[in-house]
């Protein structure tokens, strides 16, 4: 599975100086990061409509088209994949309650409130 991931995002890192004429992956790549991101937001509302109308095609399809914005979105950052990969495994024994607890007690020790 994870090797289709890496595949497409190679592919996609040799298209990021393709003519944007030609290739999908350059031509989201040479929009500001705003277009590239409400792409991205838009893609995740077809899927959640997707998922609320329950066609299995649909679902599948159009989680597909989120995943793969998504993968364009981490090269833009400059981001494998397996970055990703590598943090759903680090969570892969963790309740997702305490990996939750987990994520907002680092938020708070980044941004400590103001003290007046």
């Amino acid at each position: 599975m994870s090797d289709v991931l890496m595949r497409l995002a190679a592919v996609i890192e040799s298209r990021k100086s393709a003519d944007p004429e030609k290739s999908y992956v350059a031509r989201l790549l040479s929009r500001d990061e705003d277009g590239l991101l409400k792409k991205i937001g838009e893609e995740a509302t077809e899927t959640v409509l997707a998922a609320k109308g329950g066609s299995r095609e649909r679902i599948v399809a159009e989680t597909a088209d989120l995943w793969f914005h998504c993968l364009v979105m981490l090269a833009a950052h400059g981001i494998s994949p397996g970055e990703v990969l590598d943090e759903l495994a680090r969570r892969e024994n963790m309740s997702g309650l305490d990996e939750f607890a987990a994520r907002k007690s680092r938020e708070k020790e980044k941004d400590p409130p103001n003290a007046s």
